[in-house]
């Protein structure tokens, strides 16, 4: 695996949480970018902070958009991530502060400054992608590779519309102009997470691990392990790890399929949805990648590191 500089953009929550870990463990990170959504942008903003405090890195933090494109957001994650999206755990005020600049001009200028140069890494709502793409509909000419967390190929969502995934379904509009923008991307789906859960007595040997990023981990995770369980999602889930392990290491992808994928904005059970056309009867330019199966052993090895364990 040979080290390339990333830009995430991200919603920090729980699982974005050990997808930027990850990313410090085994690579450069030019900068995070961050937008509302498991929880609000003040929460989020924050929990970056707090994140590259505890790596003892300088990433650079922008601020973006607290709220989607169009439409006030239906629901958010906290019910899932915890009131400040990282457990309610009540970590003290961050030493390292965001920039100045906005996200969205952040995401234009960075790779402008680096063409072809940055892997872009979206694991939470595209909100601050689609407006840099409307702002410089040539960013996607710059960007080396795009990864999205986000969808659910087949209809099984994770939010309370049925077919929905909640990036996805935070700001559809923003996912729109994303997908029709960009020629190709991997999309990690919600159905592919959920397949690439990992055991509990695994996950437990890790955040038992004698460093300071496995024991935040396990701080908080603890309250969507709860909620986990009380749900019956079995194991442990690792969404935005998932998609940040494609970003680094592109070869642990085993099976994925090419296809156009589209959101759906307007249906009132449907909208959010990502539908794939996997029989290729719209005729539409195949813009996705959609990730099936990954090398799980692979997989869990560059999360134990990045925990320490």
């Amino acid at each position: 695996m040979t080290r390339l500089p990333l830009l995430i953009d991200t919603d920090p929550g729980v699982d974005d949480a050990l997808a930027i870990l990850m990313a410090h463990a085994h690579t450069d990170v030019a900068a995070l970018t961050v937008a509302a959504g498991n929880v609000g942008l003040g929460h989020t903003v924050r929990n970056a902070r707090t994140l590259v405090d505890l790596i003892g890195a300088t990433t650079p933090v922008f601020a973006g958009c607290p709220s989607p494109l169009v439409r006030t957001p239906e629901e958010d994650a906290a019910f899932v991530h915890g009131a400040d999206g990282f457990g309610d755990v009540g970590f003290p005020e961050p030493r390292h502060r965001a920039e100045a600049e906005h996200a969205a001009l952040a995401l234009i200028r960075l790779t402008r400054e680096h063409p072809g140069e940055l892997t872009l890494v979206a694991l939470g709502p595209l909100t601050n992608l689609a407006l840099a793409v409307r702002l410089d509909p040539s960013l996607p000419e710059r960007v080396k590779r795009l990864v999205i967390m986000g969808g659910a190929v087949t209809g099984r969502g994770n939010t309370g519309k049925v077919p929905a995934e909640f990036n996805i379904g935070f700001d559809p509009e923003a996912a729109h102009v994303v997908f029709e923008a960009f020629p190709l991307f991997d999309l990690v789906d919600w159905e592919a997470t959920v397949r690439h859960a990992f055991p509990d007595a695994l996950y437990d040997g890790w955040v038992a691990a004698d460093d300071a990023r496995a024991r935040f981990f396990g701080q908080i995770f603890a309250t969507a392990r709860r909620f986990n369980a009380k749900h019956e999602r079995e194991g442990f889930i690792a969404a935005d790890a998932l998609a940040m392990a494609v970003a680094l290491d592109p070869g642990i992808v085993t099976r994925a399929e090419t296809r156009h994928v589209a959101i759906e904005l307007d249906g009132r059970l449907t909208r959010g949805a990502t539908v794939v056309d996997w029989q290729d009867r719209l005729g539409g330019r195949p813009n996705a990648r959609i990730v099936l199966e990954v090398d799980q052993a692979r997989f869990g090895e560059m999360i134990r590191q990045a925990l320490g364990a």
